[in-house]
């Protein structure tokens, strides 16, 4: 049986300096998610051209727009870059770039040219959940997201300070915490 063995995690895109290569339709909706889940990322955009979606967002944000062809030199001081041209040879040039500068990158719709996928996110305060389903099918990864705002109820964020509060209330080592935790939230998970 096939298995996604994907490593999940959850970056604070605030300390990053993420790269867009495109302007298009693709990359509007890589910022817009982006934008969307970390509204405190850095993010800079190169592309010829940029829709109006993409500057208006990016005047709400900490977005930068480059209005020139893409050259690798773009690469300097960024952690991550997201390749959305229309021009497969572009976008392959970007992955082989970012490869050898050790760079994360994610070619859109190209599984073979990326190091990460973009999942479905939901959020619900300090809550987020991330959907994956190994790069095979977005549109199922957006159903689940779905059905995951649908389900978590919008209180969770009080449940999570609460537990924060809770926790800080704790005698022990970090052990006994944790057991102390998984016993007072079992029932969170338990059948009725």
């Amino acid at each position: 049986m096939e298995r996604n063995n994907l490593y999940p995690i959850f970056l604070k895109a605030k300390n990053l300096q993420v790269l867009i290569v495109g302007g298009g339709f693709v990359a509007e909706e890589k910022l817009t998610f982006l934008l969307k889940s970390s509204p405190d990322a850095n993010v800079t955009m190169v592309s010829p051209f940029f829709r109006k979606g993409t500057k208006a967002l990016a005047k709400n944000g900490n977005v930068k727009l480059i209005n020139k062809k893409y050259k690798k030199w773009y690469l300097k001081g960024k952690h991550i870059v997201v390749a959305t041209t229309d021009i497969p040879k572009v976008n392959e040039t970007v992955y082989k770039h970012c490869r050898k500068r050790s760079i994360l990158v994610n070619v859109a719709d190209n599984p073979p040219f990326c190091d990460f996928y973009m999942g479905g996110i939901v959020t619900k305060g300090n809550v987020k959940v991330a959907i994956s389903t190994n790069g095979k099918s977005p549109t199922t990864a957006k159903r689940l997201r779905q059905f995951f705002e649908h389900v978590i109820p919008e209180n969770v964020d009080d449940l999570v300070k609460n537990l924060n509060e809770f926790r800080k209330t704790i005698k022990g080592d970090f052990e006994q915490k944790v057991e102390t935790l998984n016993e007072f939230t079992k029932g969170l998970i338990e059948k009725k």
